[in-house]
C-alpha cells in the first residue's frame, strides 16, 4: 500500500514542480521585471534539492538495500544528503533576493558572497560531523539543519516582504500581508513531520507533500491572487489593443468581452449582445481577470483606461 501511496507522491511531486516552473516562466515573460527570473531560480534549486536530496533518498534505497550493508548504505546516504545541500543553499538566497526585490529593498553588492560564504560554512561544518557519525545520528543532524535554517530564512524574508523598503512595493501591502503570512505557516507545516520523523515512511510522505506542496504557493498567489500594480502601472502607455491582448494571451472572444465591459454592459447584456451563454460570459470574464492579474471590472477597465487603449 505504501509504495503505490509513494508512486502517486511522486507523480504530484514532478507535477507540483513543473506547474510552479511554467507559473514563474509566464510571470517572467509577462512582466519582463527581474524578481521573477530570480523566483524562477528559487524554483529551479528547491526542486533540484527535492529530488535530489528528499526522493534521491527513496532511489539509493530502493535500488542499494539488497546489494550493500546497511553500513555502507548509510554512508552513501549521507553523502548523497550532503551534495544536495549545496541547492537548497542557493534556493534561500533566491528567496531573500526575491523578498528584498517584491518589497522594493536593494540588496547590497556584498549581500551574495557573505551570504553564500557563511551558508557553505555552515555545510562544511554539518559534512565535518556527518563523518562522525558515530557521535552522532546523521538524520538527526540534517533535520536539524533543516529545521534551524529554513526557520531563519523563512522569517527574514517574511519580515522583508511585510516592511517594504524605500521603492514601491510591486504588489499592494494587503497582498505582502498574505504572501508573508503564508511563508511562516508553509514553514511551520513543513516542520511539523520532521520533528516526529526518525524512519517512519508514513511521515516522510506528508514531508514530502507539504515540501512541494508549500513551495508552488508565491508563483501559484502571484499568477492568480494579486495585482501587480507597479508593474501595471510601469506599463508602456498608448499600446495598442492588439499589443495589449497580446501580451496578456486574450482571445479573440475574450477581447470582444473586453469591448464591452468598458462600454458598461452588464454580463446579461454581453451574452444578449454576441448571442452567447451567461455561463459563457462569466467563464470568460474569470480567464480575463486571471490573466490580467485583476479581480473586478473596475480594476479591468482602470488598466484598461491607464494604457489608453480603447
Amino acid at each position: 500500500m505504501l509504495q503505490y501511496l509513494g508512486y502517486i507522491i511522486f507523480i504530484l511531486s514532478v507535477a507540483m514542480a513543473a506547474g510552479g516552473i511554467v507559473l514563474c516562466t509566464r510571470l517572467r515573460s509577462r512582466y519582463q521585471h527581474d524578481i521573477f527570473s530570480i523566483l524562477l531560480y528559487f524554483q529551479v534549486f528547491i526542486y533540484t534539492f527535492g529530488f535530489y536530496g528528499i526522493w534521491g533518498q527513496a532511489v539509493i534505497k530502493a535500488i542499494l538495500t539488497d546489494y550493500i550493508s546497511p553500513e555502507q548504505f548509510a554512508h552513501i546516504s549521507d553523502i548523497a544528503m550532503l551534495l544536495g545541500l549545496p541547492f537548497l543553499v542557493f534556493a534561500w538566497l533566491m528567496l531573500l533576493r526575491f523578498s528584498s526585490g517584491l518589497s522594493g529593498r536593494n540588496t547590497n553588492s556584498w549581500f551574495v558572497p557573505v551570504f553564500l560564504l557563511l551558508n557553505f560554512s555552515v555545510v562544511v561544518i554539518v559534512g565535518f560531523f556527518l563523518s562522525r557519525a558515530n557521535e552522532m545520528q546523521p538524520v538527526s543532524l540534517i533535520k536539524s539543519y533543516y529545521l534551524a535554517m529554513n526557520f531563519l530564512y523563512s522569517a527574514i524574508s517574511s519580515i522583508t516582504i511585510l516592511f517594504g523598503g524605500k521603492k514601491r512595493s510591486v504588489i499592494h501591502s494587503y497582498d505582502r500581508k498574505i504572501i508573508a503570512t503564508a511563508i511562516l505557516l508553509i514553514m511551520i507545516l513543513q516542520s511539523i513531520p520532521l520533528l516526529f520523523y526518525k524512519t517512519e515512511t508514513w511521515i516522510a510522505m506528508i514531508f514530502i507533500i507539504t515540501f512541494f506542496a508549500g513551495n508552488t504557493f508565491l508563483p501559484v498567489y502571484l499568477s492568480y491572487g494579486t495585482m501587480m500594480l507597479a508593474l501595471t502601472n510601469e506599463s508602456p502607455k498608448d499600446i495598442s489593443f492588439e499589443d495589449f491582448c497580446k501580451r496578456f494571451e486574450v482571445s479573440p472572444r475574450e477581447t470582444d468581452i473586453i469591448h464591452e465591459i468598458c462600454n458598461g454592459l452588464s454580463n446579461k447584456e454581453i451574452a444578449e449582445k454576441l448571442f452567447i451563454s451567461l455561463q459563457t460570459v462569466k467563464d470568460h470574464t474569470h480567464r480575463i481577470y486571471i490573466k490580467t492579474n485583476v479581480r473586478s471590472r473596475v480594476q479591468l477597465i482602470n488598466l484598461v483606461q491607464e494604457m489608453k487603449i480603447l
